[in-house]
């Protein structure tokens, strides 16, 4: 249809920013419906992700430099000066003209031209009050700005931040658009200087990484064929040393690709002959710890969406059983549908409400991994919107469910056989206390690794993530 041709990257942002104020969904899903109308998908996906990741402080420089609470701003006006706020403070590059003509152009099309001038106000406001769109930190005042990468930032020519000396919780929340008691909780238990490195990689640009399916390839032949067809890329050991106190495991040395330049991940050449996954390096760690093998019959208890399901096969010559399950009737079809990409014939999908039955025709499992739900603490670069919707009450819930699933873990386990407990979140209460408590409760169940990584900036960036492997003796 003709109405529904190329737009703008802006448009598109504000459009999809729109939406996912009035529907409360996810954005990804949103941006993906509405990207084949824009004409840069790249730097569509750039501002919406962007304009979520900072919205407390982009919203806290609305209210501060133009004078005007963001309550009393219509929403999708309001909108579309987060559009413009974010490329002034974060994407210095970008003409700081086209920015504001834009942002009117775009108020005209949204809510009419009777918006314009106020969108024109603010905006311009925000914009005289910039001092140098790209300052190294190293040299900048920190209470006047506002981080960009870890080692730039926009400065302004008048206090935004709190002052760190006074709380430094309140001067992280503020310049990373971060939950303050999150930021405390942090402080608390890995210290400053660690915690002003989550928040960097928190708010980060994720890069992609390449889990080559060895079943097929080898990660020299896939990167060879990946930089004939024209795509960036660079080969990086995946192996992290341990962080915060946590003892070191002895991971082995496999590699992954990084992709540089930047592509939707289903147009990569390879992918839909299963020649790759896509999983960040912390993700890939666990079963790089747990070491699967050929002969042994597991549960994946949490299979959906199946990353961490295929790797277990990949790891076992595709020789081990595997059965998969998730309470998630309708993510567990993802399983099903990656390991048939894969070319994998060892999986199982099993629904939920079979797994009791399925389980006492197989007998006990000689490995279990308990990839659980968490509260995503440690990939807040990649779930952008679980900034705004954690809250302490709902880890509180979530730490019951966890401690839960490993009771039921522990009731289908072989004699020396193994869990593999792994998260996404980097708190104590859902990693390190609740296997403690587990072993105090099941003194029959030993630690025999345990690694936590905190999420990171960087040529090399990766999430955070926990792991332990328990043994039963």
């Amino acid at each position: 249809m003709a109405d529904q041709k190329i737009k703008t990257a802006r448009n598109i942002a504000v459009t999809v920013l729109n939406q996912f104020d009035s529907t409360g969904n996810y954005v990804g899903p949103i941006l993906d419906k509405l990207l084949a109308q824009a004409e840069e998908k790249q730097r569509a996906t750039d501002i919406v992700f962007g304009c979520v990741r900072n919205r407390r402080t982009i919203d806290m420089v609305v209210t501060k430099l133009a004078d005007c609470p963001i309550e009393r701003i219509p929403a999708k006006v309001l909108n579309v000066i987060r559009v413009g706020a974010y490329e002034l403070i974060y994407s210095p590059a970008t003409a700081e003209y086209a920015i504001v003509n834009e942002a009117v152009e775009n108020a005209k099309a949204v809510v009419g031209k009777k918006q314009t001038a106020f969108v024109n106000a603010v905006l311009r406001q925000i914009a005289r009050h910039i001092q140098n769109r790209q300052i190294p930190l190293s040299r900048a005042d920190t209470q006047r700005t506002l981080p960009q990468t870890s080692s730039t930032g926009c400065e302004f020519d008048t206090d935004i931040l709190p002052n760190p000396k006074d709380s430094p919780a309140n001067f992280l929340s503020a310049a990373f658009s971060l939950p303050k008691w999150l930021i405390s909780n942090w402080l608390d238990e890995y210290g400053a200087e660690l915690t002003r490195q989550i928040c960097f990689a928190s708010n980060r640009k994720p890069s992609i990484y390449i889990r080559p399916n060895t079943l097929k390839t080898t990660i020299q032949a896939l990167a060879d064929s990946l930089h004939r067809e024209g795509i960036d890329l660079e080969i990086v050991s995946s192996v992290i040393p341990a962080q915060a106190g946590i003892q070191k495991s002895n991971n082995t040395d496999d590699s992954m690709i990084r992709v540089k330049s930047p592509r939707a991940v289903t147009e990569l050449p390879g992918f839909a002959e299963g020649l790759f996954s896509i999983q960040d390096i912390t993700a890939a760690q666990p079963l790089r710890l747990l070491q699967p093998k050929p002969q042994w019959t597991i549960l994946d208890l949490c299979a959906a969406p199946g990353t961490k399901t295929t790797q277990l096969a990949e790891l076992a010559a595709d020789k081990a059983k595997i059965i998969a399950t998730d309470i998630d009737g309708k993510r567990l079809k993802k399983v099903k549908e990656n390991a048939a990409r894969l070319g994998i014939k060892s999986i199982k999908t099993v629904p939920y409400e079979n797994l009791e039955k399925t389980a006492a025709e197989i007998g006990l499992f000689d490995c279990i991994l308990l990839d659980v739900p968490c509260s995503n603490t440690g990939v807040l670069a990649k779930r952008i919107e679980a900034r705004y919707r954690i809250k302490p009450k709902a880890i509180k819930e979530l730490t019951k469910i966890q401690g839960g699933l490993l009771k039921t873990a522990a009731s289908m386990i072989k004699p020396e056989g193994k869990i593999c407990y792994s998260t996404c979140s980097i708190q104590r209460c859902e990693n390190g206390d609740i296997v403690n408590a587990f072993m105090k409760q099941h003194p029959e169940f030993s630690l025999e690794k345990e690694n936590l990584l905190l999420p990171s900036v960087g040529a090399c960036d990766f999430d955070g993530g926990y792991v332990a492997i328990l043994v039963k003796n």
